[in-house]
């Protein structure tokens, strides 16, 4: 680059910085909309990263698992005889393998469930009571009695809506009839252990699980299940962890491993919703700082005219001035951005560490065992994605003011009052 064009661009610069402060007022409300703007967009965007990931984990903590093994074609067609062999000593290689214990297997099958009084069906879930505990919140949601123990018990856990539509408590028999397998006539009497309340009212009427060697020998599956749920110890190493467990089965062509982005289709598409309805109102704050600069920057032209005029007359080009004031927007543009997105990312990464709780989380977090406060999640995309598209349409909104300069005479911009 020639010494001219250095001398020029340094000039420019120079005569931007002087422009922006000729009302300073002015400037720094403008300035100000930007660094409350880009704050609050930071903030809201990590902490709607944040409430993602942790809506994510307790959706999937709650019964499906970040991931789960499963015969090929059992989650298009879940019916009992899409079944893994040796289900209980693959679960246990898989945990010895990955070093965790957030491994668990199960079976899944349907049945009559029959009290004195009433019948109703339901998805019954053969589970591991030692390590069931590890991937899912259910155990832990347990209102009345207590979760088994004995893998070969002869007892049930069910939910609270079915304990009420079936008009038993803990220590009542119920009856289950279903279809085995081998297409054998299942049937069963269990007692009922302990009742569970998640807050989901189709879980909690539709949904019941049994020890899961009972469960094998009730509907035939002799050392068979239906999947082997896997949970990461956080979301963003599920990934690497897919591919861990999915070269420990690789020997057996007939196991896929699914992510719960497949398992689980609707919740990203839940998230991508809210997403779309939270940009409508980020949109509207950014239009709002956009128009904020077009009438600081349009007011600045318009009170610049017979100056301007006089420039041009002195053989100054439009194409200079409209440069001139783009770089003033620039500036102005890049102490917002600066000043907004430090003072963001630094609440954003304190809430991080100390969370953030509204009026009644806690008290609804102690009922459905979920965590007490939600923390911001910080990454390059959330600290300048919102700040970003702020500083590009604050640009952009000094396009007109410039253009405006095109258009102007510079006799008639001279006699301007």
């Amino acid at each position: 680059m020639s010494p001219d064009i250095n001398m020029g661009l340094s000039i420019g610069l120079r005569m931007a910085w002087r422009n922006l402060w000729r009302h300073k007022r002015r400037t720094w409300l403008t300035v100000g909309a930007m660094i409350f703007s880009n704050l609050l967009l930071v903030f809201l965007i990590s902490l709607q990263f944040g409430s993602y990931r942790m809506m994510i984990d307790n959706t999937l903590k709650s019964y499906t698992g970040h991931m789960q093994v499963q015969q090929q074609a059992y989650n298009d067609d879940p019916k009992i005889r899409h079944s893994i062999d040796g289900i209980i000593p693959l679960a246990r290689s898989i945990r010895q393998q990955l070093g965790s214990g957030m491994v668990a297997a199960r079976g899944v099958a349907f049945a009559m469930t029959s009290s004195k009084q009433r019948s109703y069906g339901l998805q019954i879930i053969g589970v591991e009571p030692r390590f069931e505990p590890n991937v899912s919140t259910l155990p832990g949601l347990i209102k009345k009695g207590k979760y088994f123990t004995d893998n070969h018990a002869e007892e049930i856990i069910i939910g609270s809506v079915l304990a009420r539509n079936l008009r038993v408590d803990v220590g009542d028999e119920l009856t289950l009839l279903g279809s085995g397998r081998d297409g054998s006539f299942a049937a069963g009497v269990v007692i009922v252990t302990g009742i569970f309340e998640s807050g989901i009212i189709d879980i909690d009427r539709a949904m019941a699980q049994l020890p899961l060697a009972y469960f094998q020998a009730l509907f035939s599956m002799g050392d068979q299940g239906h999947n082997i749920v896997i949970n990461a110890s956080d979301l963003t190493l599920v990934p690497d962890l897919e591919k861990q467990v999915a070269n420990i089965v690789s020997a057996r062509k007939e196991l896929v491993v699914l992510d719960w982005n497949v398992l689980q289709p609707g919740l990203k598409q839940a998230i991508q919703a809210d997403m779309t309805s939270a940009w409508f109102m980020y949109a509207v704050l950014i239009i709002l700082v956009a128009f904020s600069v077009l009438n600081t920057q349009l007011m600045s032209v318009l009170e610049r005219t017979r100056e301007f005029g006089t420039m041009m007359a002195l053989g100054l080009k439009p194409s200079r001035l409209g440069a001139l004031v783009f770089t003033e927007t620039f500036l102005m543009s890049s102490l917002g951005l600066a000043l907004g997105t430090a003072l963001g990312t630094v609440l954003a990464w304190y809430l991080s560490f100390v969370g953030f709780s509204y009026p009644g989380m806690e008290e609804m977090a102690v009922r459905f065992n979920l965590p007490d406060r939600m923390y911001p999640s910080l990454s390059l995309l959330s600290i300048f994605l919102g700040p970003g598209i702020v500083f590009a349409c604050s640009l952009l909104a000094s396009v007109y003011p410039a253009l405006r300069l095109f258009f102007l005479q510079p006799v008639n911009a001279m006699r301007a009052v």
